[in-house]
């Protein structure tokens, strides 16, 4: 069975209604950066990180897995897909994929602000201030903040390295490091890439499916289809 790769953004849960950050009416446009997605923010203003997150994780809770998210999964009957995705949902998983890879964290989880390594799964949507690691540290939401390593990365690299198809769906390609795992993939590699504004690839040839998530996996399924 062929390894199939999958890197994602926000494009494909934007269909389950959850808010992108640089497309117009995003996140972004509310607040700003540095007051809420850095650790020097957390040290700032920790009420507003909070808040941000629990606003986030609140909504997750209200959201469904779309087709985008359903179709990836169903690949799995042909291939052994392997995700790894920029988002912190766990739409991937509600969906049915079974190996999904977090690069910037899980919005579900929170992790010790002493131990990076004692991470829990929250109950419920909303990370009160009181609420502690085992070791007596307060728990933040965890996510990979600007300013911060991705240590996931060193997971993903040898994934991207192995694999016989490496797919790229609703994502600008401009975040980074995540944006560079397309150049660890062998030359051999098909490569598809499934967004409406076709991100700058400049490799080798390159499939481009212009179409937002939902339609544009149903139209990789069949292009796939080929390559069994």
């Amino acid at each position: 069975m062929k390894k199939l790769v999958v890197l994602t953004g926000a494009g494909i849960s934007q269909e389950s209604g959850i808010r992108t950050f640089r497309d117009m009416g995003g996140l972004w446009e509310e607040y700003d950066i540095t007051e809420v997605a850095t650790p020097e923010a957390w040290e700032r203003n920790p009420e507003l990180v909070m808040k941000f997150y629990n606003d986030r994780r609140k909504q997750l809770y209200e959201c469904e897995p779309n087709a985008g998210h359903l179709g990836l999964a169903e690949l799995e009957n042909d291939f052994d897909v392997q995700i790894i995705t920029q988002n912190v949902d766990d739409l991937h998983e509600r969906a049915g994929s079974s190996k999904v890879l977090h690069l910037h964290g899980e919005l579900k989880k929170v992790r010790s602000t002493k131990y990076e390594e004692l991470v829990y799964d929250l109950e419920g949507w909303e990370l009160k201030f009181g609420d502690q690691c085992e070791k007596g540290f307060q728990l933040r939401p965890h996510i990979v903040w600007f300013g911060e390593l991705v240590p996931a990365m060193e997971e993903a690299v040898p994934l991207v390295e192995q694999a016989d198809i490496f797919v790229v769906v609703g994502t600008s390609l401009n975040v980074y490091p995540a944006a560079g795992l397309l150049h660890y993939t062998r030359d051999d590699v098909p490569l598809f890439v499934v967004d409406p504004e076709r991100p700058p690839v400049y490799m080798r040839k390159v499939t481009f499916i212009e179409e937002r998530a939902g339609r544009g996996v149903a139209i990789l399924k069949e292009k796939l289809k080929k390559l069994t």
